[in-house]
């Protein structure tokens, strides 16, 4: 039986919020009801983190009324957010890390035994019924920065279900987590939906939309676009809704691939990782590769640049035989890697744009090993204007940039080293579709300039609608490499499924 707007837990009506010069919301309505996942997209600054801050007591609105089960409430913390049954999972899992499990769930109300000390006893019966309760293994003597990420995502769950959350807000939940560990999520989202919780699902992968959602609210630039029933939609009318384009413009680049060999890579091998890879990359071609979780595609591309050591294999760079035993000495031969966890391996996201652009590149700014100051703000200005990042300033640190501008800040430090063959490691992860487009139009840039692109991307249609060659990988075994006009979804499917 189809929810009724009776069974709504949250009402907003006519949300708005001004900040100095800014209208971040517009008299943006919209409820979300029990048992229910509603999905909550929108462009990078569309409005989405305004709404949950405000729905969390982090913010103030402006005006606008929001109401829990027809009442209305104004929060001034996520204390009393939370005292009304409102919880966040975020994607950097808001716990104590040094504290364990136990602590973290019953953090501000431990519980005393009769002799008035904490009872811990309880707080460790009671914390693992809740994890078990959904099917999550975790010690709840544990502490915190000792699990891993899936690990600590469950946790914050488990604390959700302590708290008795009616209202769960997931941003961005699965940006680092594995297929499989994002279908152990999907099981407890959907326990939580059958037991009447409320949840808010904001995500910039919309195939998640389709497999985890109800109904689907669209925002663009601080307003409400529409509501819809994500049974009713597709992706084309949610990415048009979202920034005015159809799925199969996203990927209409120029192509510009050469007959010059600028990468060739023989029997490359890892022992237990991968063996006996062989491809070659040409001039201004995207070379595509795709394979599920621990088919190698990550460590082959590390070999090459030298982050991990190869055991056999040889590599050329334009026709000429290199040795390539660290980063540097494949950044000495125009080898750049964009890793898939940028912020943590691509980026100091404490220092500023010029600092982070000109890096790796420190040698063509300085003088005598003096950085020359000027001529780096001078080389972070030019790749900024070129790339369209987005900043108020050069000297903006990069943890403040969207997911999209910290991934053109990563291209510009390779940029201002003036390298020719450039990896992208899952380079759209976590980044929202207009600043996906604008990377695909940096591709074409680079492709058009000569320069030379290895793909990879778990994401098929994305390695289907950008590259010239595919090569497919199945557990460190090479499947085949497929040209542009033998581009097959099942086809590659099942070639990554180790089926030929």
């Amino acid at each position: 039986m189809p929810l009724s707007e009776n069974d709504n837990i949250v009402s907003i009506k006519h949300l708005t919020k001004d900040f100095p010069g800014v209208r971040a919301l517009d008299d943006v309505s919209f409820d979300v009801r029990k048992g229910e996942v509603h999905a909550l997209l929108g462009e990078n600054g569309a409005g989405k983190s305004t709404i949950i801050k405000i729905l969390m007591g982090v913010y103030q609105r402006t005006s606008g009324e929001i109401y829990i089960d027809g009442e209305p409430v104004d929060f001034k913390s996520p204390l009393q957010a939370e005292k009304y049954g409102l919880g966040a999972v975020y994607q950097d899992v808001n716990l104590a890390k040094d504290l364990t499990v136990a602590e973290n769930f019953y953090m501000g109300h431990l519980p005393r035994n009769k002799f008035g000390t904490v009872d811990y006893k309880t707080m460790y019966e009671e914390t693992e019924k809740i994890l078990e309760s959904i099917n999550v293994h975790v010690n709840p003597r544990a502490v915190i920065k000792e699990l891993s990420v899936a690990q600590q995502e469950m946790v914050a769950i488990g604390k959700m279900l302590h708290i008795k959350a009616r209202l769960v807000i997931f941003d961005e939940p699965t940006a680092l987590l594995t297929n499989e560990e994002i279908e152990e999520l999907f099981k407890v989202i959907r326990y939580l939906k059958n037991q009447g919780v409320g949840i808010i699902y904001i995500t910039h992968r919309l195939d998640e939309v389709f497999e985890i959602s109800d109904r689907v609210t669209v925002l663009k630039d601080g307003k409400k676009v529409k509501t819809v029933n994500t049974s009713e939609t597709n992706e084309d009318e949610l990415i048009s809704m979202m920034v005015g384009r159809k799925t199969g413009d996203m990927y209409e680049i120029r192509h510009a691939r050469q007959d010059d060999i600028a990468l060739k890579v023989e029997n490359l091998s890892r022992d237990n990782v991968f063996k006996d890879i062989n491809f070659e990359v040409k001039k201004g071609e995207i070379f595509g590769m795709f394979g599920l979780i621990g088919s190698g595609r990550t460590e082959i591309v590390r070999c090459i640049f030298g982050a991990d050591k190869k055991d056999s294999g040889t590599i050329y760079v334009k026709g000429k035989k290199v040795e390539i035993n660290n980063p540097e000495e494949a950044i000495k031969n125009g080898i750049a890697l964009l890793p898939e966890n940028r912020k943590d391996e691509g980026l100091a996201l404490s220092l500023s744009v010029s600092v982070n652009t000109n890096m790796v590149a420190t040698d063509k700014v300085s003088r005598y090993g003096v950085i020359d100051w000027k001529k780096s703000d001078e080389k972070a200005i030019e790749l900024a204007q070129m790339l369209k990042t987005k900043t108020p300033s050069i000297h903006q640190l990069v943890r403040n940039l969207s997911g999209g501008n910290q991934q053109k800040v990563v291209i510009a430090k390779w940029l201002a080293e003036e390298s020719d063959i450039f990896i992208f490691d899952e380079p759209t992860v976590g980044i929202d579709v207009g600043a996906k487009r604008e990377i695909y139009k940096i591709f074409e840039q680079l492709v058009g300039e000569g320069k030379s692109i290895i793909l990879i991307s778990s994401y098929l249609p994305e390695v289907m609608g950008l590259s010239d060659r595919i090569l497919v990988m199945y557990e460190g075994r090479q499947m085949g490499i497929l040209e542009r006009e033998e581009f097959d979804e099942e086809k590659i499917l099942r070639l990554a499924s180790g089926i030929k």
